[in-house]
């Protein structure tokens, strides 16, 4: 009997020592998204620029009327730190982005990868009032589309929105790459409002950069921003290589950038 009674016990252990692997390893369980959506620290900053800096490091001065001191100024959701889709349902991984910016979404599957890069060059421009110089190629004829030639007298915001939505149905990481002009040397010429993008077939990507700093040797830090496949949020990617300058990227021994979900070359790197 008491043969017996161990058999059992042993069994009840062993099947307890199974289930709480099982949950370990079932990182994408709804249980377990909703536990680590719980435990995210609330979003504490208001805005790009007042997100710290490493020891060492000042941030790049700009001037005030330029796309980067104007990235640095965007709003980032404080409520709350998730990060959603187009349909309003969360991102399956809460794990790789550090903030959400404060824009709207759309309703549709259309602010993706580039389309994030154009949006916010597009409401820098519009925020500006130089409306004549928001325009973006079509993939079909790499001809510039202009807003005003869209909107004709009408300036609300709603009406930019359409134009921009307009230009993501016909626009990708290929069209936009084209607009672009190479950055020579990035790791002493990179400053915010660049851009790391490829063109792919039949998907490209690409993120911007939307803050950097420097230290007294002139080593220069960057951070980064996307949306991604479905259209989601645009946000701050976090440094999973590496997590104490987070969100935060340096220039490497390598000659590859690592983000989450995606691998550039610093030779990717573009500009408006």
């Amino acid at each position: 009997m008491k043969f017996i009674n161990i058999i059992f016990l042993f069994f009840v252990l062993f099947a307890s020592a199974c289930n709480s692997q099982n949950k370990k390893i079932d990182t994408y369980s709804n249980n377990n998204l909703k536990y680590r959506i719980e435990l995210q620290e609330k979003a504490k900053y208001p805005d790009i620029k007042s997100i710290p800096l490493p020891e060492g490091y000042h941030r790049i001065k700009l001037d005030s009327g330029s796309f980067g001191f104007w990235l640095g100024n965007v709003k980032l959701k404080t409520e709350n730190n998730k990060l959603r889709l187009y349909d309003g349902s969360l991102k399956y991984n809460q794990d790789l982005h550090f903030a959400v910016l404060k824009f709207d979404v759309g309703k549709r599957d259309l602010q993706q990868c580039a389309d994030a890069v154009m949006r916010l060059r597009a409401e820098y421009l519009y925020a500006q009032e130089n409306y004549e110089s928001i325009h973006f190629n079509f993939l079909s004829d790499g001809k510039p589309h202009y807003y005003i030639s869209y909107a004709g007298n009408d300036r609300s915001y709603k009406t930019f929105r359409n134009y921009m939505n307009y230009i993501f149905s016909y626009a990708n990481t290929s069209s936009l790459k084209k607009e672009l002009t190479p950055v020579s040397n990035p790791e002493k010429n990179i400053k915010p409002g660049d851009v790391f993008i490829q063109s792919g077939k039949p998907y490209g990507h690409a993120v911007i950069v939307v803050d950097a700093a420097k230290n007294d040797k002139g080593q220069i830090i960057f951070m980064l921003a996307q949306s991604y496949m479905p259209a989601q949020e645009i946000h701050i990617v976090k440094n999973l290589n590496n997590p104490d300058i987070s969100p935060w990227y340096n220039f490497t021994d390598t000659e590859n950038l690592k983000i989450p979900e995606w691998q550039f070359k610093y030779s990717d790197l573009r500009r408006f």
